[in-house]
């Protein structure tokens, strides 16, 4: 790889995860950034400065003719901004979630197609050696499998001021959801067929549209259900606010933090300290055959080494020509279910899949 032409790349939007991708672009050999794009100016870290900051994505597009281009804007501009840079020609990464309905989604997903350009969703769970293990733990489990999960986020001062921006066009479960549902679909391979949503509005600093605090729960076609809860805000509680858990007729396997994490340190949302291993085979006597298992994740990366390898991903998926329709298909998925389940807050329905 080292020895062919770095790809040239534009990064629309500068927020927390856009900052972090285009560190991860700057240290890459195989990247060039071409322009970084943000309607604002803000603070940029060292090694970030020296680029200076557009305003115009679509002038970037044009002026730089970029190989790809990295939208890590608010939502509701994802599925635009990613369709615009792909009839450009560029390959395209996309921050989670694709976009803010199911048809837009699957519009960016048909431009991907029609272009013959790679589209890759910020899934960064995907790239971390300690989920990748969770999985592959819970698929040799074998189904039907009970999913519990969370993340609520105790939030005041600068990271509360980016919820509230967040909560302007998304909920809760929908940004962080797909993270999850994604995970979910990795395990079982099974088909969403309903889902339940349940919302509160715990604050008058949101909208009377929105809902700081959310709770889904989702059934799949072999029998699997699985409920996924997120609050933002300075009224959350930090007790139990990070549930990793899937549980088999085998037994189950599970995360467990340390204590004293909080639920607000991004690195929190990513570090899984030690995940446990349950089996469920007792002996003739009744009791267990073995001991749980603990397995230690020391050594795992930070949220800047994530963001590096994610960015590695994209690199390895155009410089191989990789098929990502499976990642593409589970993308449009999970945001379908959280999507859905958003929908039934609203109206206070199940909703069919």
């Amino acid at each position: 790889m080292s020895s062919q032409k770095p790809l040239r790349v534009v990064v629309a939007g500068l927020g927390n995860m856009g900052r972090s991708h285009a560190l991860a672009y700057h240290t890459n050999p195989g990247f060039e950034i071409a322009a970084l794009v943000n309607r604002s100016d803000v603070p940029l870290p060292d090694g970030l400065s020296a680029y200076g900051i557009r305003r115009s994505f679509d002038e970037a597009l044009r002026d730089e003719k970029p190989d790809v281009a990295c939208v890590a804007t608010y939502s509701d501009s994802h599925a635009d901004y990613a369709v615009k840079a792909l009839e450009a020609g560029c390959h395209v990464f996309v921050e989670k979630p694709l976009a803010t309905t199911v048809a837009d989604a699957k519009r960016v997903v048909a431009a991907a197609k029609a272009n013959g350009k790679k589209l890759v969703i910020g899934y960064i769970l995907r790239h971390h050696p300690s989920w990748i293990r969770l999985i592959a733990e819970a698929r040799k489990l074998g189904g039907p499998y009970v999913f519990r999960m969370n993340l609520n986020q105790q939030s005041a001062g600068p990271t509360w001021e980016t919820h509230k921006q967040l909560m302007q066009t998304t909920s809760p479960i929908v940004d962080c959801g797909v993270h999850y549902l994604d995970v979910m679909l990795q395990i079982t391979d099974a088909r969403p067929v309903e889902v339940r949503g349940m919302g509160v509005r715990l604050t008058q600093e949101v909208a009377p549209t929105m809902y700081n605090y959310g709770h889904l729960q989702v059934l799949f076609d072999d029998g699997s259900v699985g409920w996924y809860e997120a609050g933002w805000g300075p009224m959350i509680s930090e007790t139990a606010f990070f549930v990793k858990d899937v549980i088999s007729p085998n037994g189950c396997v599970s995360i467990v933090m340390k204590e004293g994490v909080k639920s607000d340190d991004i690195d929190t949302h990513t570090k899984t300290s030690t995940i446990r291993l349950h089996s469920a085979a007792t002996g003739p006597d009744g009791k267990f055959v073995k001991a749980d298992e603990m397995l230690s994740m020391a050594g795992e990366p930070g949220h800047q080494d994530l963001c590096d390898l994610e960015q590695a991903f994209v690199l390895k998926a155009i410089r191989e020509d990789m098929d990502l329709t499976r990642h593409m298909d589970d993308a449009v998925k999970s945001l379908a279910v959280c999507l859905a389940a958003d929908e039934s807050v609203r109206s206070g329905a199940a909703v069919k899949l």
